[in-house]
Parts: structure tokens; sequence; C-alpha cells
């Protein structure tokens, strides 16, 4: 007999006892109102704590058990029910990204059966169709749903579309563990237990987070993506699934725990990898396990995220789901800047919460710390050093890089463009503007630089080949940067976008040849730096 079939046999036994007793004195018994279920992602959520709130606000508290199974008792409370679980430990900051945020998931439940037990599960699955209703209700995300005390009466027709998709998304996965009548599949009632079995083996595939929302600057929509980081919901709050390949999973999961080496890409989208949607845009993370020989032992876990500073990337959880495969002998390449630079504070709507959430500061031109008093973590070399230190005390080597150049005459305008001679420059390099809106100015690439000789890092300059790749192709530079012909048949999705296209090329991001180009001048990085002739020897 399993744990759950015991459980409910107990509970079974007690409640007849009491109806027994309660027949012989006399009285009535009454069965209780129950919400029963699991909390889990690729692990049990073990010790989480648990809050289900009801259509009035009334609010009951339980702590799941080792195995992420919770009971409560929540007679008196009327549907919906709002559920909300946060991972065990002090950190219960689960909307605010200038600190580290805690894991945090929501369900949402429409109905309770009234003196039965219900099943509701708390997973990386019920945050995505909770994200989906809160969107719906003009929510940014789901935590600002569970923070408005009381669970909200939801559309009908809202919650059965993100279930429709969500189930457009995981049927073949579910359909291939197990899981059978996906036609109503509901990742809240379904039962379910954190075994590796069924929705759980679904779960040890996928990463789950929440991102950011440029405007306020606090956690938005759930992102769910498969174990390599393929996006299935990335990009965007709302809107269709990219279906989740089970198979492939399952084996790259298998790859990373296996290889003799994991390296790991710790970034912004100039790495990152991207939905087939967004196709042929790429970041050189997503090709660069094409570097190494198939034979080498090696496996890239790129978890790159477009939008991400140093400081936003370890604060809203994205290192934690690369950390837990990393094994003494790894390696971590971190490669931020592009993002940190956001640090006008009088930028029109997002500026005041990108400098609170996002931005670092560079080093002065004698490679001093930056910082307004006080806020010693708004240094970009004190963002990059959290990294350094994670990287070592796992037993990894910590590889440190510039960040990849954008088209940029010294103007700070498209190179090469009307007649402009003018050759592509660096130019992560932020100067006073004319509103002060920038606290302090400085070299981002020099700052990197400063942090790989202060912490005897290797350092793999990829700006400055970047710069000179850039200028070797003055007449071809949009076969490498993203700038697509909005009619090409192939990529639908620039024909209704604004940057990216021929008329207006994207200076900073690549499409395939230029993500193949960069990986490639990252492995020549490698085989340069002396301290990686191991690493080296995987190369092609």
């Amino acid at each position: 007999m399993n744990a759950l079939a015991r459980r409910h046999t107990a509970r079974h036994l007690v409640l007849a006892t009491a109806a027994a007793l309660a027949l012989s004195s006399g009285t009535t018994s009454q069965a209780a109102t129950r919400v029963e279920g699991v909390v889990a992602a690729e692990t049990p959520f073990a010790g989480a704590a648990i809050t289900i709130a009801d259509a009035d606000g009334k609010r009951v508290g339980v702590t799941a058990a080792r195995d992420g199974n919770f009971a409560a008792d929540v007679d008196g409370l009327r549907a919906p029910l709002l559920l909300s679980a946060i991972e065990a430990g002090d950190n219960t900051n689960c909307r605010h990204n200038d600190r580290p945020r805690a894991r945090c998931m929501a369900a949402y439940l429409p109905t309770l059966k009234a003196d039965a037990d219900n099943t509701a599960n708390i997973n990386p699955l019920t945050d995505r169709v909770a994200s989906d209703i809160a969107v719906s209700l003009k929510y940014i995300g789901p935590q600002q749903m569970v923070d408005g005390g009381k669970a909200p009466a939801a559309d009908p027709a809202a919650v059965k579309r993100a279930l429709d998709q969500m189930r457009a998304g995981f049927s073949s996965a579910l359909g291939a563990n197990g899981v059978h009548e996906l036609a109503d599949f509901d990742p809240v009632t379904r039962p379910m237990r954190a075994d590796g079995q069924g929705v759980s083996a679904v779960l040890a595939v996928i990463n789950h987070t929440r991102n950011y929302d440029n405007n306020t600057g606090e956690s938005s929509y759930t992102v769910l993506t498969d174990v390599g980081f393929r996006p299935i919901v990335g990009l965007l709050g709302a809107g269709a699934y990219e279906p989740l390949d089970y198979p492939r999973a399952a084996r790259e999961l298998d790859d990373i725990r296996n290889a003799r080496t994991r390296v790991l890409v710790v970034g912004d989208s100039t790495a990152a990898t991207y939905e087939r949607e967004r196709m042929p845009r790429m970041g050189w993370g997503q090709v660069f396990q094409e570097q190494f020989k198939p034979d080498s032992g090696v496996k890239v876990v790129n978890g790159a995220r477009a939008g991400r500073s140093a400081r936003d990337f370890y604060n809203s959880g994205w290192y934690a789901q690369m950390a837990r495969f990393l094994r003494p002998g790894d390696y971590v390449i971190i490669h931020h800047a592009h993002n940190d630079e956001n640090c006008d504070s009088r930028k029109p709507v997002r500026g005041p919460a990108d400098v609170t959430n996002l931005c670092a500061y560079p080093n002065d031109v004698s490679g001093h710390r930056q910082y307004p008093a006080d806020r010693p973590e708004l240094s970009f070399q004190t963002a990059l050093e959290k990294y350094i230190v994670l990287a070592r005390m796992a037993g990894a080597t910590p590889i440190i890089m510039t960040p990849t150049t954008r088209f940029w005459n010294a103007d700070r305008k498209t190179a090469f463009e009307g007649g402009d001679t003018r050759p592509v420059v660096p130019n992560h390099i932020t100067e006073q503007n004319a509103t002060g809106g920038f606290a302090f100015i400085g070299d981002y690439s020099q700052t990197v630089r400063d942090t790989a000789r202060a912490n005897d890092v290797p350092l793999i300059d990829i700006d400055a080949r970047t710069v000179a790749f850039a200028n070797a192709h003055a007449s071809d530079w949009k076969q490498y940067w993203l700038a697509i012909d909005p009619k090409d048949a192939r990529y639908p999705y620039y024909a209704t976008q604004s940057i990216g296209t021929l008329a207006n090329p994207d200076t900073t991001h690549f499409q395939q040849p230029g993500a193949e180009a960069i990986a490639g001048m990252v492995a020549d990085g490698i085989r340069d730096a002396p301290a990686l002739n191991e690493l080296a020897g995987a190369l092609k």
C-alpha cells in the first residue's frame, strides 16, 4: 500500500471511529472540508510554508512534509482558493528583486467540495496557470495576486484558456510518463506524488522561476524552460507554449548529471537560448556546445537569460537553477555588463526600478569600486565576485568575460551606415549625461578586467575580439547581428517587429552566424588562457 493510500485509510478509520462515538452519544458527526496535495518542483518542497486564502480573505497556513505532502482543514473557507508555497528557510521574499528572492509558487482552485477531501497541488505547472490567470486579471504576475490577500474570482474562460495552453505544451510529455485522460488534465487537482514518476517525472526536466517586470522591478509572470534552458514559456507573459520535448529533455538531464565536466554559462541576452519563434536570433551560449569534441565529456549548461544583470541574475534565482548541477572540476563562465549599465535614474518609467534592481556601477579610472553610500552590492565588481566565490566554494573554476560589443561608432550610432566610415569602438562606457541620471561614470569592460586581475581569474576579453570582428565585417555585418528581412517567410515573427529588421537592425544581438562566430571566439579565448589548458583540450 503506498503512502497516499495509507494516509487515506488512516483518516477514514479516524472518521469512522468519530462517527461511531457520535452515534453512541446521540450526537451527529459532520465531515470536515479538507485540502491535501503535494508541493514540488524538480524535488519536493520539504518544509515549505503554505498559505491557503479564500474568496473572503480568510487564510489557513500549513507546512509541507519531507515528501512535499500537505493537508489542511478548510472548513468555513469559500471558493475560489488561492494557494501559495514558499520554500523552506528564512527568506520569505517572493516579490522584490533588490535582494535574493525565495522560490515561490502558486495554485488556483476554482471550486471546493464541501465535507470532502479536495486535491490541490502546487508546482511549476500550477504556477504558470496561476500566472496566466493573474495576467488576465491585470496583475503583473502571480505573486501580486497572492499578495492581494484573497482569491479573486477569475473568468472561467480565462481559467480554461490557461489550462488549455498548459495542456498543449505538456500533453506529449505527460503522456510519455503514463499520465492519461489529458483532455481534462489539471496539475492542481490531479493526484500525484513527488516520486519521479508521472507528473513528477515531467517536473524533473523543467526549470521554473518568475521574470522581472521592467516598470516596477518586481517579480512578474512565471517562466518555464526545459532542463537545457530552452524556453517553453519564455519572454512573454501570456500566450501559447512551445511544447516540451520530453525525450530530449530527459537525455539532456542524463547528460548533465553524467558529464565528466560541466560548463555553466552565467549571462544575459547575448548568450541566452531563445524560443523557436524568435529564430534566427541566437545567443552564443545556445551554440557553444558545438565547440567541444563529441566525446569530450563536456556538457554546456547555458542558463543565460535576456534582460538580466549580474545582481538580478542571482537575486531572481536564475543562478540557482544551474547551480544545482555544479560539481568540483566544473567551470562557470561569467558574462555580464549589458544590463548592469541600466543606471539612468531619470529614464522614463523604468529608470528608478532598474537602478534599484539591475544597475551596478563600474569602477573608476583608478580601478576603485563605486557605489552609493551603504550600498556596496551596487558595485559591478562586487556583483561579479559573487559568482567567483560561489564557483570556488563548489570546487569549480570561474572564468570571466568582458561583454560583446554593440555595433556602434564613437557617437554611439550604428557604424558604417549612411556613408559613415567610422569604425566600431569599445562602447561599454557610461558617461555622465546632461540631466545627471547616472550616479557614477566608468568603463564596464575595464571593470571586468580589474575583477579578473584582483581575483586571479582567467579572462576572455570578448569585447576586444568582437570589436575587431565587427570592423572586419563592415560590409556584411548584418549577416551576423540581428537584421532580418521582414518578408522572409521562414521568420514570420519579424514581420511585426520594429527592431531586428533590415530597416532597423539590432546592434546588440545576434543571428545564428553571429552566435556561432562569438562561440568560436570564446573557444579561442579558452585556448589562449594557460590556466584553462585542461578545458582547451576538450575543444574541437
